[in-house]
């Protein structure tokens, strides 16, 4: 494959796999989402607590983002739907092996589902290509989390929209630039090996 075709708007990082045929590329693409889906599940059982907080630190908001740069819209939204769809059916791979939509972080997963639909969308037009538009890419998949999780918390909770903001998000906001800081290195460092093969 050429470097052009490597650069080119419109290709992700899972688009680089070979499928030969159109029933090659759905074998392909239907691993992938299960992929992503488990990707997540592992990394949401990375959970520390965090002290005043019912939200933890996790390895899950990185992979969603991850899942879906690599994967793009299509498929990064399938893997996360999946993921959600099996944690609410009782799979215990939520935040610290927890399952159902009860709990006071369910929305933070609804928004991981928009926020690897739009870090997807965003990679497909070269958001996950150099150190800046990643950080910007991660940055707003990141936002979407936070707009849909952090006042889901406080209805769930019934704190104030303050408060769910002091106990929701800012605790997180330097373990939120830690993530975006290896997605920085990790997939235009990706784009650089395909280019090279």
């Amino acid at each position: 494959m050429s470097t052009a075709a490597l650069t080119r708007p419109g290709t992700v990082l899972a688009d680089l796999l070979p499928a030969a045929t159109a029933s090659r590329a759905r074998v392909r693409d239907a691993a992938l989402v299960l992929g992503g889906a488990a990707l997540t599940g592992i990394a949401a059982q990375i959970a520390v607590p965090v002290p005043g907080s019912p939200v933890p630190v996790t390895g899950q908001t990185f992979a969603a983002l991850l899942v879906g740069a690599s994967l793009g819209a299509g498929r990064g939204l399938l893997s996360l739907a999946l993921y959600a769809l099996a944690g609410l059916a009782g799979m215990p791979w939520f935040a610290g092996g927890a399952s159902g939509a009860g709990g006071a972080t369910f929305g933070y997963i609804v928004g991981m589902l928009l926020a690897a639909t739009a870090v997807g969308a965003l990679a497909r037009r070269g958001g996950d290509r150099g150190v800046l538009r990643t950080a910007a890419t991660m940055a707003a998949g990141m936002a979407l989390i936070y707009a849909v999780g952090v006042p889901y918390l406080a209805l769930s909770t019934g704190m104030s929209l303050g408060e769910a903001v002091a106990v929701g998000m800012v605790p997180f906001l330097i373990g939120d630039a830690l993530k975006a800081a290896l997605a920085m290195g990790a997939l235009p460092t990706a784009w650089k090996l395909a280019g090279r093969r």
